[in-house]
């Protein structure tokens, strides 16, 4: 039975270094800078998960042996049973996170492959908000938000990809020790606005984490 150790992120990160592999497989003739490509791809790969010391740092590492488009198909398809899925949440719970939105819109959660999640979120039109759910400590947290479409695309500060951007910006819950009753400040970013294009090019989850740290302390 497989012991997943994958999270979505990491998934996508190993994606790219395969991608890179492929593709100087495809265009470069130096066999000296070919190899130097494929070394980073498996020493990269294998940074991820330090502790990892048995059969599976194997099959991570063979990344450097991979030829053809068909090897590097079966490669990913073979990390899948590996990757950890995002925590099941019920409905009852993301309202939970979000007590004041009586009336709160919720995504289709039989929809999403919880596989390829970091996180979920969604827009509700009616009210010009975004709403996101992290699984961190062994809880869900939730920050909700007014959101701006941008009409236009530009680097999403989650995955870091040229994709359709909305500001999203949200009331943080972190107070100086002597600020006045009426202290407000809002924290904003530009994020992807369709989360699943996010969830399948985020790489690296620290921005995500801050911007949530920035929100509720």
């Amino acid at each position: 039975m497989c012991e997943p150790f994958i999270r979505n992120h990491q998934y996508n990160f190993i994606k790219n270094q395969a991608d890179s592999v492929l593709h100087a497989l495809r265009t470069v003739g130096d066999p000296k800078i070919l190899e130097s490509v494929r070394s980073s791809a498996q020493t990269k790969a294998a940074e991820l998960f330090p502790d990892v010391t048995d059969n599976r740092k194997t099959m991570l590492e063979s990344i450097s042996s991979l030829k053809t488009a068909d090897d590097f198909q079966k490669y990913l398809q073979a990390l899948e049973p590996y990757i950890i899925e995002f925590p099941l949440i019920t409905e009852k719970q993301i309202r939970k996170l979000f007590p004041k939105n009586k009336k709160l819109k919720l995504p289709d959660l039989s929809q999403i492959d919880l596989r390829y999640v970091s996180f979920l979120s969604w827009t509700d039109i009616s009210t010009n908000k975004m709403f996101i759910v992290y699984h961190t400590g062994g809880q869900f947290v939730g920050v909700e938000g007014r959101y701006t479409a941008t009409h236009k695309k530009s680097y999403c500060f989650v995955c870091n990809r040229y994709e359709e951007l909305a500001l999203f910006s949200a009331v943080s819950k972190k107070r100086p020790a002597h600020a006045s009753s009426d202290y407000f400040k809002s924290v904003g970013n530009y994020i992807c606005i369709h989360g699943h294009e996010c969830n399948r090019n985020v790489t690296d989850v620290s921005s995500l984490e801050k911007f949530i740290d920035s929100v509720l302390g």
